[in-house]
């Protein structure tokens, strides 16, 4: 029975086949009554490449458990990217995440993602193909990937839009 249920649940992580990619490694200190402590910040990207994408962090005494934490942190705070049929987002969109800014455009297919640093991590694992972006304001890698999730997050599709104003999606074009 143990092993059934075991079975099952490695079936359903090979269904959603995440992707996890470390973008920063750093080492931190805190200084302690006795000395310094030494620990790793990872900073983690988690993504199934089919519109889902989060941004982890994770401390720890050494770098793998740093790592695990971040991808256990990321996959909390998971976002809903909508894809269009070219592979882009619906529409241009601003987000922030501390003082980084991220600016994001659709492209035309063939474009591919030109964006940089963090924000280029968390667009491809989030399986956008073609794209736009710039980052602006702060070079924190951190930062830029909370931004680069939270303009992913406020993106809206025809159908949700036509749903809120309570609207048949034919109207909207009008």
């Amino acid at each position: 029975m143990a092993n059934r249920r075991k079975n099952n649940r490695n079936n359903k992580e090979k269904e959603t086949d995440w992707q996890e990619r470390v973008v920063q490694i750093r080492r931190v200190t805190k200084v302690v009554k006795g000395g310094k402590k030494l620990s790793f910040r990872a900073i983690v990207v988690v993504g199934n490449e089919r519109g889902q994408v989060g941004v982890g962090v994770g401390k720890a005494s050494d770098v793998i458990g740093a790592v695990k934490k971040g991808v256990a942190d990321g996959k909390k705070h998971l976002v809903e990217v909508p894809l269009t049929k070219a592979n882009s987002i619906p529409h241009p969109v601003n987000g922030a995440g501390g003082g980084a800014k991220v600016m994001m455009r659709p492209a035309a297919p063939g474009t591919g993602v030109i964006a940089g640093g963090a924000v280029r991590t968390v667009l491809e694992l989030a399986g956008v193909k073609n794209i736009l972006a710039k980052q602006l304001g702060s070079g924190n890698p951190l930062n830029n990937a909370r931004a680069a999730a939270n303009a992913l997050s406020s993106l809206r599709t025809f159908s949700d839009v036509a749903e809120e104003r309570g609207v048949p999606i034919e109207n909207l074009y009008g």
